[in-house]
């Protein structure tokens, strides 16, 4: 079985603390590789006026892990009914790949919120959940189901809101992004004022 982490979000944009993460959950964390899966829309976030259309966060994603062969990028959910619940998700990714063993990767702040997600218990039956240290969310490890477990990975301090607000500030976010995924962004003008 292919120890495969799923690490979900809208990657608008994608980051190097999302690589650098995934980096280190393949090398720490047990995953023979890792799969960027990028949301067409979080059901519990409110829809976002600068979140770019979800090919465009795709391709910047692709961009983003070219130069890193352990990691992937799925559109998967990208042909699921909406809004795409993790549960729905993950049983069809058992149904479609069944020589992978899939690891949900979540930070902190969602599993503070994990018990508000559709079938929390369905996801913990099938699944192991690694999750990633935040700043602001306090975890014990002691409070964990057995097939949860908080890694000590590093705190990554880059946000893709904060990004986005410098690029329409009209400021140099090149520091937090892959260079192909900077240049595409200066290119295409994503996330300038309109």
């Amino acid at each position: 079985m292919i120890k495969t982490g799923i690490y979900g979000g809208s990657f608008n944009p994608i980051h190097n603390g999302h690589i650098q993460l995934a980096e280190w959950l393949c090398q720490h964390g047990g995953l023979d590789e890792l799969w960027f899966l990028v949301s067409p829309q979080n059901p519990l976030k409110q829809a976002d006026t600068d979140l770019l259309p979800e090919k465009d966060r795709l391709a910047l994603a692709q961009l983003a892990v070219k130069s890193h062969p352990r990691l992937k990028v799925s559109d998967f959910e990208f042909n699921l009914p909406r809004p795409s619940f993790t549960v729905n998700t993950l049983q069809k990714l058992r149904d479609t790949y069944p020589e992978h063993n899939f690891t949900l990767i979540i930070g902190a702040d969602n599993w503070l919120f994990f018990s508000h997600w559709k079938n929390p218990q369905e996801i913990l039956h099938h699944h192991n959940i690694i999750i990633y240290p935040r700043n602001g969310y306090t975890i014990y490890p002691t409070s964990l189901p057995k097939n949860v477990k908080l890694v000590p990975a590093p705190l990554f301090n880059i946000s893709s809101t904060e990004i986005r607000q410098c690029i329409a500030n009209g400021e140099d976010a090149s520091y937090a992004l892959d260079k192909q995924v900077w240049k595409t962004i200066a290119e295409k003008g994503y996330y300038r004022k309109k």
